[in-house]
């Protein structure tokens, strides 16, 4: 079993609000919190429901008070939470597949549970600062249904009460200059009468998907093959218990021949590869507000589902993505409650090569090799003549260029009141790695292309005569305008596995990113001596997205960086450059999106980041 240890009573009242547990679904809902059950963040909950477009993500349960105070201890069994008070222990478990929470109590002494739900049923994303509304109780027996809400317990009494209104402060959304006060209503009261050793079980669940359901098979155990038998007359107790057995037992799975940290790892990316409402498979980039995001999907592929054996989940998104390509490329996202996605990117399309590649140098599968090859030279064909957004070929030099007025089409994205903060117009370089590196792939695909070989002969001769700046070692960040700022996107021109970059210039590039970007947790996005430096990542919306890739560390970019010191220095297999990862100081189990740029390197954004923990789990395994 795969157990953390996140909090033991002493260790102070800061770690109860700035730890944060997660537990998702596979469909991009989850249940959230701190540790001590204060609500910091309006995606705090206990169901958070994924439903079909143009609903999204709702938010059903906000708060369960259940007057368990004086917390002796939290920890994560594979993964899911489990609190442990003096009078009893409370669990976590979401069943996969399934918009259903199942939280069980356990008494330790005999004694009198009472649960009060709090509501402010929306979704996940929407300000909080509305008013309060009223929410009618419908109680059925062990059954109370509040709007969309389905609450049913295994024993017990439900009554409604003369509604509760409070106000509750969110304190990151007010660090993050969001409204950040709403009320939450509680209409109703569970009263349960323990004895020693016994339990009760709370489902929680969408009021169109009725409890009968979970209790025929098949049931959560997606991918173990296995189901739950369940009749009709079985108490809610008896399948809860059998609901959470499953779900450890298809998590054993997930960390079998697994110890450690890479444990831990597999089942934090477990958290992000989900089925879509609307069909296929598909990546969310990070929790709580991500959607699946194209190139994070791409970049994150190897370490989610290579790295873990989840081959047929690979196929699936690679498909998927190649299924929307449109213009020669893949969408950048897909917004929040919506099927249709937004195509404003120049790079995820060229990750999407490398997402391909490493599928099939991992899996051998011909199928797919043959049925993308009419999208891949599509796509290529694209970038050769030009398409959208200005990304094209220049027919001066080879090299490829991008952009358009108000638009941030690289990675770092960063726009604020139609401030794109870092807009890197011009001929990128990790855009021009990434391009070399698909005409390679393509070229080889085909059994060999002249053409295409040319092409790239060209972009790596100019490559080489035009990125390097001479005068202070390392490669240019864009040429045309040019800039010379220190940003570790000239990792890729090593790192990818076709590198366009010289090998001559491999080490001193590399020595140079080390000194000057290197940390604990990543990369920095911008040197510190550079004039835009940021070395915090705080404040409100403006404030962050200043720092945002000026300076603040991004733990994705420590792939690249193992990988290029891999093939520069090939007896150091770049370990000591990964140690500097805590699972338990931030989102429990799981890698922060970024980090501060400076000593403690605060972990900020995303308390679970996909590609974070893919590249982490990929270079440890």
């Amino acid at each position: 079993m795969t157990l953390r240890v996140c909090y033991r009573a002493g260790d102070g009242a800061r770690a109860l609000v700035e730890r944060e547990w997660l537990v998702t679904n596979g469909l991009g809902g989850y249940a959230s919190g701190t540790i001590g059950g204060t609500l910091t963040r309006r995606f705090h909950g206990w169901l958070i429901a994924a439903l079909p477009p143009p609903q999204g993500r709702v938010l059903l349960v906000s708060a369960l008070d259940d007057g368990a105070y004086e917390l002796q201890e939290m920890r994560l069994e594979q993964g899911l939470p489990v609190w442990r008070f003096p009078l009893v222990e409370r669990r976590l478990v979401l069943p996969h597949g399934r918009n259903v929470s199942i939280v069980t109590w356990r008494a330790l002494e005999s004694f009198t549970l009472r649960v009060r739900p709090a509501f402010q049923i929306r979704a996940h994303v929407e300000m909080v600062a509305a008013a309060a509304r009223e929410y009618p109780v419908a109680i059925d027996g062990l059954r109370c249904t509040i709007d969309l809400a389905r609450l049913e317990t295994s024993r017990g009494a439900w009554r409604a009460i003369e509604p509760e209104t409070r106000t509750v402060r969110y304190a990151i959304e007010a660090e993050r200059g969001y409204d950040c006060e709403g009320p939450l209503v509680t209409p109703c009261e569970l009263s349960v009468e323990l004895k020693s050793g016994e339990e009760v079980s709370l489902w929680i669940s969408v009021e169109t998907e009725p409890t009968s359901a979970l209790t025929s098979a098949p049931l959560f155990a997606a991918g173990l093959g296995a189901s739950v038998a369940a009749d009709s007359g079985a108490s809610l107790s008896a399948t809860a218990r059998e609901a959470i057995r499953v779900e450890l037992a298809r998590r054993a799975v997930l960390v079998s021949a697994r110890t450690g940290l890479t444990a831990e790892l597999s089942l934090a990316a477990d958290q992000f590869v989900i089925r879509k409402s609307t069909g296929g498979t598909t990546v969310i980039a990070g929790y709580h507000w991500f959607t699946d995001w194209g190139r994070d999907t791409m970049i994150s592929l190897e370490g989610l589902c290579l790295c873990t054996g989840r081959f047929a989940e690979a196929e699936q998104i690679l498909r998927t993505f190649a299924a929307h390509v449109r213009d020669g490329l893949i969408p950048n996202l897909f917004p929040e409650g919506q099927s249709q996605g937004l195509y404003h990117t120049a790079d995820a399309t060229l990750w999407f090569f490398h997402a391909v590649d490493r599928y099939l140098q991992l899996s051998k599968d011909t199928t797919l090799l043959r049925d993308l090859v009419p999208t891949l030279q599509d796509i290529i064909e694209h970038h050769l003549r030009g398409t959208l957004f200005g990304i094209g070929v220049d027919p001066a030099d080879g090299l490829l260029r991008q952009g358009a007025e108000g638009y941030q089409l690289t990675w770092m994205d960063a726009k604020v009141d139609g401030w794109v903060v870092t807009p890197r117009r011009g001929k990128a370089v990790e855009l021009n790695a990434l391009f070399y590196n698909a005409l390679c792939n393509l070229s080889r695909w085909l059994g060999g292309d002249a053409r295409l070989d040319q092409h790239a002969a060209r972009l790596r001769q100019s490559f080489n005569a035009r990125f390097y700046n001479a005068g202070r070692g390392y490669l240019f960040d864009v040429l045309d305008p040019d800039d010379p700022s220190m940003r570790p996107n000239q990792v890729l021109a090593i790192s990818l596995p076709n590198p366009v970059l010289d090998q001559a210039r491999w080490r001193p590039v590399l020595e140079k990113v080390r000194a000057e970007l290197l940390t604990p947790v990543g990369l920095r996005s911008l040197g510190p001596r550079e004039s835009g430096y940021k070395p915090i990542y705080f404040g409100d919306l403006r404030t962050r997205d200043a720092a945002y890739h000026q300076g603040t560390v991004w733990a994705w970019l420590i792939g690249p960086f193992v990988d290029a010191w891999r093939k520069t220095y090939p007896g150091d297999d770049g370990h000591a450059f990964l140690g500097g990862f805590d699972l338990g100081a931030f989102g429990l189990g799981s890698v922060a999106e970024i980090f501060d740029a400076e000593p403690p390197f605060k972990p900020r954004g995303c308390i679970a980041q996909a590609w974070s923990v893919a590249e982490l789990l990929r270079c440890l395994s």
